[in-house]
This record gives C-alpha cells, structure tokens and sequence, in this order.
C-alpha cells in the first residue's frame, strides 16, 4: 500500500470527510515469513545472564519424612529470594509433592 494513503485512511477514518473516499483496488504486498527477525530471545538471555550475576539466596534446611514420629530425613533447598518467608513456603511446597511430614529446621543466606 502507498504510506500517504494509508495517512489519507487514518485521516478519514478519525476526523470523518464530507466526500466520498475511493479505495486502491491492489492488494497489499505482504512480506515473506523469512524478513522477520525475532530478537525476543536475545533480549531475554540477556536479562537471565545479569539477573544471575547477583542473585540473592537462601538455604533452607527441612527435616522431611513419610511417618509420623518415624525416620526423618534433612533435606536442603535453596531458594532464590532475600525473603524467609517466601523461602520457607518455597521450600516446604518442593517438599510436600514428595513428602508427608516436613519442618523447619533452619533459613540461612549463602
């Protein structure tokens, strides 16, 4: 399409005309799939790569088990957060589709 009558629609179509408009007949020209460039990708690489120079961190360490007053076992997880409380509901989450009976035994920052 002509980019001055694309403008002439845009005027038209906002400001109203008392005459009558006329169309050009062409089909507009599409462009191949091959000319587009997604950077998308690149631009969030970019951002993961500074986000994890310096990332704050958590370690959380749980006593886990699947009986009641039965054996336990401790299981670290590191949550990436300067929160404890986001850290402790992270951690206790990983924990439970796994298993029955967790505690906190400690929140620490590495």
């Amino acid at each position: 399409m002509n980019p001055e009558l694309t403008e002439e629609e845009m005027r038209r179509a906002l400001f109203g005309a008392n005459e009558p408009f006329a169309q050009d007949v062409t089909p507009p020209v599409q462009k191949s799939r091959a000319d587009i460039v997604i950077t998308q990708s690149a631009k969030v690489a970019e951002k993961k790569k500074i986000a994890k120079a310096f990332t704050p961190r958590l370690k959380v360490t749980l006593r886990v088990g699947n009986e009641f007053e039965g054996k336990t076992h401790e299981m670290i997880h590191e949550a990436d957060t300067l929160s404890t409380l986001l850290a402790e509901q992270e951690a206790t989450r990983v924990a439970r589709k796994k298993f029955r009976f967790v505690e906190v035994v400690s929140i620490e920052s590495m």
